[in-house]
Formats: structure tokens, C-alpha cells, sequence
């Protein structure tokens, strides 16, 4: 009996850590924003699973961002300086981020 108890609740808790896992790799990303200014554009909204489904995991971590939450001090013209989004988002591998392009990125949740 308890050894029964004992398998489900490790079930249980790989169960939870793998949903964890998944939904860390598979939903999208919230960027959080600071600052003067941040009221008046929505944050932006990273696909990750969209981005996944074309790229290994090496592609864009860690030398194009950390895998920490707010590690990443990403700006606009950092991005248009081809870091962070930029390094693809050119215009050359995937459209480019400018002006014309905010609703793409920064749309309301």
C-alpha cells in the first residue's frame, strides 16, 4: 500500500515537471518592460513554440540570450544593432524590426 502511495506521488511529481518543462519550451514568452514610456506599447510577445519548430535549442541560447528570466536587457536599438531578435530579425532571415513591424511583436495579451 504504501509502496502503491509512494509510485503515484513520484508520478505525480514527474508529471508536474515535465509540464513545467513542456510548457516552458512550447508557450509563448512574455517580455516584461520598465522604464519611461512602457505604458505606451504593449510588451512583446516571443513565439517561442513557433521559433522551435524550425530551430535547435544551441540556435538562440546562450549566445544570443540567457536562459534566465531577465537576464536579457534587450532594447530596440540594440535589436536594429542585430543582437537579441536582431541577430535573425534583418530583413535577411526573417523580417525586419522596425517601425513599420511593432503589432507583430508587441501586440496585447
Amino acid at each position: 500500500m504504501i509502496r502503491t502511495l509512494l509510485h503515484i506521488a513520484l508520478a505525480a511529481c514527474a508529471g508536474a515537471l515535465f509540464a513545467a518543462a513542456v510548457s516552458a519550451e512550447v508557450g509563448d514568452i512574455a517580455f516584461k518592460r520598465d522604464g519611461p514610456g512602457t505604458d505606451d506599447v504593449p510588451a512583446a510577445t516571443f513565439p517561442h513554440f513557433v521559433h522551435r519548430m524550425q530551430f535547435k535549442c544551441y540556435v538562440c541560447h546562450e549566445d544570443i540570450f540567457v536562459m534566465k528570466a531577465g537576464a536579457n536587457a534587450m532594447t530596440m536599438d540594440a535589436i536594429q544593432d542585430g543582437k537579441f531578435c536582431g541577430a535573425c530579425h534583418n530583413g535577411k532571415a526573417a523580417f525586419q524590426a522596425t517601425f513599420n513591424s511593432c503589432p507583430r511583436c508587441h501586440r496585447p495579451l
